[in-house]
């Protein structure tokens, strides 16, 4: 059985770069991920760029270097390869956490790998960076288990010359309305609310909207989804009831934080509709000692609080908690870890 200092759940960014500070502050880590590295930005759409500019989404003190103003996903993924390819990170992909026993000072982490085979390690600290992006907020209505729905989106193709209803009116539905219909799906965007979210990018949102304005893209707002058929899709509208012809559903509803996962590591989650974990906001460790949370986790349901931008930042905060509780490493793996990036490396990236 294999021992860490430091065990982390999710290497996407934000577990990388707690990866990173946990390294260089000469503790010996592992980052575990039930899927590929960074899974949740491989699974956004193909052609997505970031909102941000490529400085923002830096961690490890190693340049982020792009082409562009706004970095594409591909780019990204490219990034966050090389930086942990600098840094020697251990990540074991594809390892799902099935449970996880013992206190502070000795967790024990049971986990499978993608072929089911059992895992075991031992750690002396966990952080837990698993975002958000792989549990859908469900709408909640008979037919949605059906194959033609989805609450992922990755690119149109599929859907040419189909009926397409894309559920919500935020910028990943609105992102996915305009470029289904630019390659010939017909679409209909279907949401709750009056209209278009106030927050969609600003070069996006007059777009979507002049679509529905000039009957490209059609639109139902203040409506409900009653049920999805395999053929068909029943609404409820302000007009009263309408079925509509129907070939596939796109849920972009929204995601959520896997709060079973936490309540049965013992984290206290708030009662509030913001349902936030309570963590210690100098730390970040938990209301479990020895557990320490990083990352858009840490906002609850008010997932638009926490991006790569800020949640970068918290493995430096969790690593300065390490060295007040485990002591300040003297042997080789701190003195190579804390190296500062040699400038060829921030020249070639």
């Amino acid at each position: 059985m294999e021992q860490f200092d430091v065990l982390i759940i999710g290497a996407g960014p934000t577990g990388l770069a707690c990866a990173i500070e946990a390294r260089r502050a000469g503790y010996s880590v592992v980052a575990v991920d039930k899927g590929c590295l960074c899974n949740s930005l491989y699974n956004y759409p193909a052609n997505m760029t970031f909102f941000t500019t490529p400085e923002l989404l830096e961690i490890g003190d190693i340049p982020f270097v792009s082409a562009q103003q706004k970095p594409s996903r591909m780019e990204a993924l490219e990034y966050y390869r090389k930086v942990a390819e600098y840094f020697r990170l251990d990540t074991r992909q594809y390892h799902t956490v099935t449970r996880v026993e013992g206190a502070n000072g000795a967790f024990l982490v049971h986990c499978t790998d993608m072929l089911s085979r059992p895992a075991e390690f031992l750690a002396r600290k966990l952080i837990v960076a698993t975002g958000y992006y792989d549990l859908p907020n469900r709408i909640g209505v008979p037919g949605e288990e059906l194959p033609k729905v989805t609450h992922y989106y990755r690119e149109p193709h599929p859907y040419y010359n189909s009926d397409v209803v894309v559920i919500g009116a935020r910028n990943s539905a609105a992102i996915a309305a305009l470029e289904l219909w630019r390659h010939g799906a017909r679409v209909t965007l279907i949401h709750r609310g009056p209209a278009i979210s106030p927050n969609v990018k600003y070069w996006i949102k007059p777009d979507i909207e002049n679509r529905i304005k000039n009957h490209e893209i059609a639109a139902h707002f203040n409506t409900t989804i009653r049920e999805i058929t395999p053929d068909a899709i029943l609404l409820d509208t302000p007009q009263g009831e309408l079925r509509m012809k129907n070939d596939f559903v796109l849920a972009l509803t929204g995601y959520h934080p896997d709060f079973a996962f936490l309540r049965a590591l013992g984290v206290e989650i708030s009662t509030l509709a913001s349902s936030k974990p309570v963590v210690d906001t100098l730390t970040l460790e938990s209301n479990v000692p020895g557990i320490y949370l990083a990352g858009v986790i840490i906002a609850g349901m008010n997932t638009n609080e926490i991006f790569i931008e800020n949640g970068r930042f918290h493995g430096r905060q969790i690593a300065d908690d390490l060295r007040r509780k485990l002591g300040e490493p003297t042997g080789p793996l701190a003195r190579n870890a804390s190296a500062t990036p040699s400038a060829h490396l921030r020249n070639a990236e």
